[in-house]
């Protein structure tokens, strides 16, 4: 038993597990990463990022051949969806991705275990093998990286045929005629926009009366209304208290959050999108004594740690945003500790993105939370309308919106919204990481054209003096 000694477990194999299985093996330390799915990546990499966007892409390719290509000189004749094909593709990619931890687990001297682990003590772990037997496993340090679950809906079962949860909704064997969407955050509008393109009919209901809780309020407006003109239905201010379902789909029963009288609402597949939860279910954290608050979550201080010192926890299973990167920089963060490094996560510069058509992005605060706190702020705002990049790309939609300290000029939150949102987010948040100003964005060179000096130009907003607009 002397091979199954470590200095430090992962337990999780997703984003965070074996993000910072690699980052601790690089430092020195012997490193082992265990997941029971038997293909490490967790939901991210095998039902979740990864097959969504390759999905998504697919699907703009397919609405693009129907809609697009005429404004660009092309004629085309009927164009017929393939979905198994489709569905073939997204799967290699899926595979390919898989296949390149497996690679790095070895290249970094990573020991891979496949099977269902059990935390026994404050330094033991077990794990039932998914080939068959067990192993148990000592640890100097264990970290619980085991992601989150989907959340289910009372009186709707998820069969991943006709109720499904966002896994279903990526391995459908017909494009739906209606598709009801319980839910109106990312992966309920990202995965509707894969279906919708490829030809249902989608409605999304949600409990709020916007979308995108959390997200600047003027972004999410204005993407309610994007969706809206491609043909996505809503239904807002409304909670589904029943779901029969029959031959023909399922009948849904809203009624009004705030009360007031009954709909239905027909659908041959719904999908329930309301949320996930930290996934600690079987890891035997109540006999070692690991803390969970309230909503499930571990009870972490600073730096990761439990209520059991040796036991620390990162990802989805603690507070803060359910995000693969965020867990992939706790990942790296808890093993360059563990190392005696001075690992560290800036919580306030974490971007997210919504992959829909266009893509949204954001990063910081809003102004509602600046409002909320009583920050004099300024805004720069500049559509991407004014950028020659963008008129010769064919995508004008959207804009580019900096919040600023209004004394300092700091940057202190970026919201986007067009087709390249996700890519562009990452220089607000480098600015930001370095505490630049918005006069800093705007006085750095960006090359021409190019849809990038849309941030620039509104640096310049955010102290009113746009030069092309």
């Amino acid at each position: 038993m002397a091979d199954n000694n470590f200095d430090v477990v992962f337990v999780g194999g997703g984003p965070g597990g074996y993000i910072g299985a690699i980052r601790a093996a690089q430092l020195g330390l012997k490193t082992a990463c265990i997941d029971k799915r038997g293909a490490f990546g967790g939901t991210c990499l095998n039902v979740g990022c990864i097959p969504s966007k390759a999905l998504l892409k697919s699907s703009e390719y397919f609405h693009l051949a129907q809609h697009g290509l005429s404004d660009h000189g092309f004629s085309v004749g009927e164009v017929k969806l393939d979905l198994p094909k489709m569905m073939a593709r997204k799967d290699k990619v899926v595979g390919d991705t898989v296949k390149g931890i497996d690679f790095l687990f070895k290249k970094n001297k990573v020991t891979p275990f496949k099977g269902a682990a059990t935390i026994t003590g404050p330094n033991t772990v077990k794990v039932v093998l998914n080939d068959g037997g067990e192993e148990v496993l000592t640890a100097k340090n264990i970290i619980i990286a085991t992601g989150s679950d989907v959340v289910a809906l009372p009186g709707l079962t998820i069969d991943e045929q006709v109720i499904v949860s966002s896994t279903g909704a990526l391995a459908l064997g017909a494009v739906p005629k209606h598709l009801v969407v319980i839910g109106g955050g990312v992966i309920g509008l990202e995965l509707g926009s894969v279906w919708q393109r490829l030809g249902a009919k989608v409605t999304v209901v949600e409990f709020l009366d916007r979308l995108i809780p959390g997200m600047d309020g003027e972004i999410a407006k204005n993407v309610q209304r994007v969706l809206a003109k491609q043909g996505m239905d809503f239904k807002l201010g409304k909670k589904v208290v029943k779901g029969e379902k029959g031959k023909a789909g399922v009948t849904l029963t809203l009624e009004p959050a705030a009360g007031g009288a009954a709909e239905t609402l027909d659908a041959d597949v719904v999908l329930v999108a309301i949320g996930r939860r930290p996934y600690t279910d079987n890891l035997g954290l109540d006999k070692v004594g690991v803390a969970l608050d309230p909503k499930g979550r571990v009870v972490v201080d600073h730096h990761y740690k439990s209520s059991v010192p040796s036991i620390f926890a990162i990802g989805d299973v603690i507070t803060g945003p359910m995000l693969a990167h965020k867990a992939e920089e706790e990942g790296v963060a808890i093993a360059e500790l563990l190392a005696g490094q001075a690992g560290h996560v800036n919580y306030d510069v974490i971007p997210s993105v919504i992959y829909t058509s266009p893509e949204v992005a954001s990063v910081g605060k809003t102004e509602e939370e600046l409002k909320a706190a009583g920050i004099d702020y300024k805004v720069g705002k500049v559509p991407f309308s004014v950028n020659a990049r963008a008129r010769a790309n064919g995508d004008i939609e959207g804009f580019v919106k900096i919040l600023t300290d209004a004394r300092t000029d700091k940057v202190l939150g970026c919201h986007i919204i067009h087709a390249d949102a996700g890519t562009l987010i990452a220089e607000a948040a480098l600015a930001m990481e370095f505490g630049a100003s918005a006069e800093d964005i705007a006085r750095t060179c960006h090359a021409h054209p190019t849809v990038s000096e849309v941030i620039k130009e509104a640096g310049l907003a955010a102290n009113g003096r746009t030069l092309n607009m």
